[in-house]
């Protein structure tokens, strides 16, 4: 295999005095609302939302609903490609890391790495390559090998001594289903993951995962009002423990009802077949502010970043690396 890609990980606190750093991704969740005027209530009221979802869902042994809190780490990844120096290394990746603390043992409790998921890559392939593929197309359609080079790079990082270094379980990543998609709801049902519900088809982020490695299973936790994409290796009901399958659904369940209201801070709860639907006027407001058309532009414009840093000046090594390396 191919040693000239290596890489380092560098870690921040996500908490309520939280600074993005220079090179973080401007659209990720946590970087957009670590900005403006309401920034450090932004970020009180987001934590308290996760921590209060965390003893909800962990309410055995919890009489007070107050046994257990949340850290969140900001975990950017950096792959240097270039063997003289010439260049500083790209910053491929960021994901969360949870850290559980039991107030009543006073103790820390490792969570999952994974939860949200951040590519500058990914926003090329979307934001750049689709949509300047499909410009002048009379139907939509998807450029050859998409996702290819992103998913070959996500497992290289996974299965590298780095990160097996830093984690002791792969990652699990939780997203918004998709608003084009049909969901219905399955008997199966997991203690903490809740109701599991299966698509009507597969979605293009289902096809984009499964080349980076990922299996995907639709869960509505408890009290939650829409299901979730789960992304995970192995067996997401049997690897990892319910503490730590609530640390992801508590954070991620807390940014998504703040970044799509419509669907996760709904009025109504999903029913036995669920279409999400991004234009539903009945839903609540949480009290951060977050600005989602600025995530939008800012997805085209860190795509094009890519572009310029790392898919042109490195194309002649990542087509010779990608062709040698085996999905």
């Amino acid at each position: 295999m191919n040693n000239d890609f290596t890489f380092s990980i560098k870690s921040i606190g996500f908490d309520e005095n939280y600074h993005p750093a220079d090179n973080t991704r401007a659209t990720t969740n946590f970087a957009n609302l670590a900005r403006g005027s309401s920034r450090q209530e932004n970020l009180r009221n987001a934590l308290t939302m996760i921590d209060n979802r965390f003893n909800a869902l962990a309410h055995w042994d919890n009489p007070k609903g107050d046994r257990y809190s949340l850290e969140l780490e900001i975990i950017s990844v950096e792959m240097d490609l270039d063997r003289e120096g010439n260049r500083d290394p790209f910053p491929a990746i960021e994901i969360l890391k949870t850290t559980i603390l039991d107030h009543y043992n006073n103790r820390r409790i490792e969570g999952i790495v994974g939860n949200n998921f951040s590519s500058y890559v990914r926003d090329y392939d979307f934001s750049v390559l689709l949509l300047e593929h499909n410009k002048n197309q009379p139907t939509f359609s998807i450029p050859d090998n998409f996702g290819d080079l992103h998913g070959k790079l996500f497992k290289h990082f996974v299965n590298s001594t780095t990160y097996k270094t830093h984690f002791n379980k792969p990652p699990v990543i939780c997203l918004s289903v998709s608003d084009n998609k049909t969901y219905r709801r399955t008997e199966n049902q997991h203690p903490v993951l809740g109701v599991e519900y299966q698509p009507n088809e597969s979605s293009l982020t289902e096809q984009y995962f499964k080349k980076m490695g990922l299996a995907v299973r639709y869960f509505m936790p408890p009290n939650s009002v829409a299901p979730f994409a789960f992304y995970f290796f192995g067996d997401l009901l049997v690897d990892y423990t319910n503490l730590e399958l609530i640390s992801t659904i508590s954070t991620m369940e807390t940014f998504q009802k703040i970044y799509r209201p419509e669907i996760y801070n709904a009025n109504a709860v999903a029913g036995a077949y669920y279409k999400p639907n991004l234009k539903n006027q009945d839903y609540s407001l949480t009290k951060v502010v977050y600005d989602r058309e600025e995530r939008s532009r800012l997805a085209i414009e860190q795509g094009k970043f890519a572009e310029k840093q790392f898919i042109k000046p490195y194309q002649n090594i990542l087509e010779q690396w990608s062709a040698k390396y085996a999905f």
